[in-house]
């Protein structure tokens, strides 16, 4: 009898142990707008990201390229919902360049972290014009 005893408490201890050792994973909300960064960077079509003042002066000053510019990511219990502002490059069908932000951010944060993703809203901030003007200068000469 006290041998049943003994098995029931290690039993209960190791589920114990499982609990904690799960509820134990905090995900940073600025590693998950790190792979999101990282996935959009991969999309054709995407000419830069839109992100803040500060952002852009954390660049200047660190000197590193910040991968989490112009990404809000809020996860709450193992849910995500991330915020992609980009600038697309002109001549892009908008349409086509955000359900592939959608698709390649969603599939790498549920992968990488584990947590479901319920929301991806991208953001179009800007056009960049520049491959335009410089494709019309190559024409021209």
């Amino acid at each position: 009898m006290n041998e049943e005893n003994n098995e029931k408490e290690e039993i209960v201890e190791l589920e114990d142990e499982i609990k904690t050792e799960n509820d134990g994973i905090k995900i940073s909300d600025d590693v998950v707008a790190v792979i999101a960064g990282v996935a959009v960077s991969e999309v054709a079509g995407v000419s830069g990201m839109a992100g803040g003042f500060a952002g852009g002066i954390s660049e200047v000053f660190s000197g590193k390229k910040n991968l989490a510019k112009g990404i809000k990511a809020e996860i709450s219990e193992n849910k995500a919902k991330i915020d992609v502002n980009i600038i697309v490059e002109y001549g892009t069908r908008i349409p086509d360049v955000a359900f592939e932000i959608q698709n390649r951010v969603k599939k790498a944060v549920e992968s990488m972290t584990g947590l479901k993703v319920e929301e991806v809203n991208v953001h179009v901030q800007g056009v960049n014009t520049d491959t335009a003007v410089n494709e019309k200068l190559n024409e021209e000469e």
